[in-house]
Order: C-alpha cells, then structure tokens, then sequence
C-alpha cells in the first residue's frame, strides 16, 4: 500500500469510472500501483497496474491489502485468472469509506460499496470483500443501524442473513437493501446514480434518506 500513490490521474481511476463510480469522495482507502505483481499457480510471475485497497481494522490499522489487476488501458480488470486476490489479516476488517457515526452501510465488493455511495454520498460504508467476510465484520461500537447489502445470489443471501443476526444481537438495527439487479453496480451501470437513488430511497429508514441523500443533485 505504501508503494502505491492515490487514484487521481490514475488506471485505477479510469477502471472505476468505467464502471460507473464517478464520486470518488471519501476514497482515501484506495490507490493505485502501475505495476503490482501477480503470481500465477503456474507459470512466470507477471506485472500489471493495479486498483490497491487498504483493508483496517475498527482502529484504522493496516491490517490487509486487496488487488484488483487492471487491463493496460483501466478499462477493465485484467485477463488473468483470478484477477482479484486478497493478503493479510482481512477477517473482521473492511475497506472503509466515510467515518462511521451511528448509520453504517456494510457490502462484498469494492465497486457494489463505491456504487451505493453514489446515491448516497455522505453515508459510511464498507466492503468486506466477500460473502464470508461479510457476515464476519466487527461492528463499530457506535453503530446504531446497519445497512446490508446483498448481492443477489446465494452466498450472497447467506451472508447477508448471518449479518443481519449478527447485528440484532447487539442491538443494532439492521436493514437490508437489495438490487434490482445481481448487485448495486449493475443497478448503477444499468440505470445510472439517479435511477439508483430512486431504488434505494424506498428502502431506507425516512430520515436516512433526507440525512444521506441530501446532496444528490
């Protein structure tokens, strides 16, 4: 993470921009490396830029790092398999985006998260970076309610059912939002930031979406 440099300007800006995230706000958890290597179980090691994402733990400490390998060009993840991979102490800990208070949004992927923000600008949220991660995230001891968001398969639907029980035993009310879609981000591609909004507002709890979706032209 340290020998990466921030997104602006960068592959990893151009990727996250194709695929609809043009609010980068709040992003600091995200760099990009030029030439990040990849390590295949056969075969020569190789080298290709890459979208880096600090994974912390409720303190803010560096606990992990996740690589998304790009194409040449950013305009898509790289043709190798698997073109994600994760390092580190990831279990419980998060990709964070915004500074929690007491309203948290919870999901898998970077870009399902990234998308939410879309519509929702000023809510704090993080990825976990799978469906068992997930339902394994350590919860702020200031959240009051959480948002899941589930993909629509079925670990996903595990996942998001395991958390969701996870947080009523600490009293932390818990809300699902669903996507028309497999997930937020082909909601996002599909029918764009504001189509998104209007989806997910008749989800959230009324206040939220006044608090959260406030500045959303």
């Amino acid at each position: 993470f340290s020998m990466s440099q921030p997104i602006t300007g960068t592959l990893a800006e151009t990727y996250l921009r194709a695929r609809g995230l043009t609010d980068l706000s709040a992003t600091e958890s995200l760099r990009s490396h030029p030439r990040c290597w990849w390590r295949p179980d056969i075969g020569p090691t190789e080298a290709h830029p890459a979208l880096i994402a600090a994974v912390t733990d409720l303190d803010g400490q560096l606990t992990g790092v996740h690589r998304t390998w790009l194409s040449a060009d950013g305009s898509d993840k790289a043709a190798i398999d698997p073109p994600r991979k994760a390092m580190g102490d990831l279990l419980g800990n998060a990709v964070r985006f915004g500074v929690v208070d007491d309203v948290l949004a919870a999901g898998e992927g970077i870009e399902t998260v990234l998308s939410l923000r879309q519509a929702l600008p000023l809510l704090p949220a993080i990825a976990a970076l799978s469906a068992a991660h997930l339902s394994a995230i350590r919860l702020p001891a200031t959240c009051r309610r959480l948002y899941v968001l589930r993909d629509r398969d079925p670990a996903g639907e595990g996942a998001c059912l395991r958390l969701v029980d996870r947080a009523k035993v600490f009293g932390i009310e818990a809300v699902t939002l669903v996507p028309r879609l497999g997930d937020f981000n082909e909601d996002l591609c599909s029918y764009g930031a504001s189509g998104l909004g209007d989806w997910i507002r008749t989800q959230l709890v009324a206040d939220d979406a006044e608090r959260f979706m406030a500045r959303v032209a």
